[in-house]
């Protein structure tokens, strides 16, 4: 299920920022006391921010915001997905069915509009689910130390 954040996920969402499992391919984690300090009690809501809840517990979140400032010109101006799932969720399916849903409702909301994935080309998992969702490639380029794939899914129609 997607749904707007809670206060109850505070503490998920520090947990995701602060895993290294979950920040491998995402420049490191950040450090936990940091997180508390800086995470607000009600974490921030926007359209497009979703909890991913699964038996009445975040399991992670997807994200659709406007790929603003984004480094590679393909990307400017585009809707940017992105996604954390905490590993205890990993190969379950449940980014796939989340990212999905999250493109559905975006598709609904801004119908005709193309959206962007940046990924790490050693992010095998990630890589598939780009495919999966339908997104190609568009370049890869260095960046943050690594290769990175920038896809693009166009619009529904």
């Amino acid at each position: 299920m997607l749904r707007e954040p809670e206060a109850r996920d505070r503490t998920t969402f520090i947990e995701l920022l602060a895993s290294p499992e979950v920040h491998t391919y995402l420049g490191g984690p950040r450090p936990r006391d940091e997180l508390e300090c800086e995470t607000h009690e009600v974490p921030e809501r926007w359209p497009g921010s979703f909890v991913v809840e699964l038996g009445g517990a975040m399991i992670g979140q997807t994200l659709l915001r406007r790929a603003v400032g984004h480094r590679r010109p393909a990307a400017v101006g585009k809707a940017d997905l992105g996604y954390l799932f905490l590993p205890k969720a990993w190969g379950r399916g449940y980014a796939a069915e989340a990212c999905a849903a999250a493109l559905d409702w975006f598709d609904g909301v801004l119908p005709g509009e193309p959206v962007v994935l940046t990924t790490r080309t050693a992010n095998i998992a990630s890589m598939r689910l780009a495919a999966k969702l339908g997104f190609t490639e568009v370049e890869r380029f260095l960046a943050w130390d690594a290769e990175q794939w920038l896809g693009l899914r166009p619009p529904a129609m």
